[in-house]
């Protein structure tokens, strides 16, 4: 799948992703999507391939990884290529991978 396509099918993926979440009772404030620095050599910020997602519940910001555990389950189960950062410690990073990364 090429670059375009993927990023065509990220944004459908984390728009169903984000209406999702208000269902099951969180507030989503939306954080990097796409960068042009302040992240790691290779992000898929850079790619339009990963976004940042902000959790709030019943008032409380989540900013642990086990927080946000649910939700990375739920965005893994989406598509093959989805990818939670919640595997490395980065709670509220979601993805889809290209290019072996």
């Amino acid at each position: 799948m090429r670059l375009g396509e993927k990023q065509e099918l990220f944004s459908i993926l984390i728009a169903e992703h984000i209406v999702w979440l208000y269902e099951q009772g969180y507030k989503v404030r939306c954080g990097d999507f796409w960068a042009h620095d302040r992240h790691k050599d290779g992000s898929l910020h850079y790619d339009k391939l990963a976004a940042d997602l902000n959790l709030f519940k019943d008032g409380e910001y989540l900013t642990r990884t086990d927080q946000h555990k649910a939700s990375g389950e739920m965005w893994e189960s989406r598509h093959e290529l989805c990818r939670w950062g919640g595997h490395y410690n980065d709670g509220n990073h979601y993805e889809i991978i290209h290019g072996g990364r």
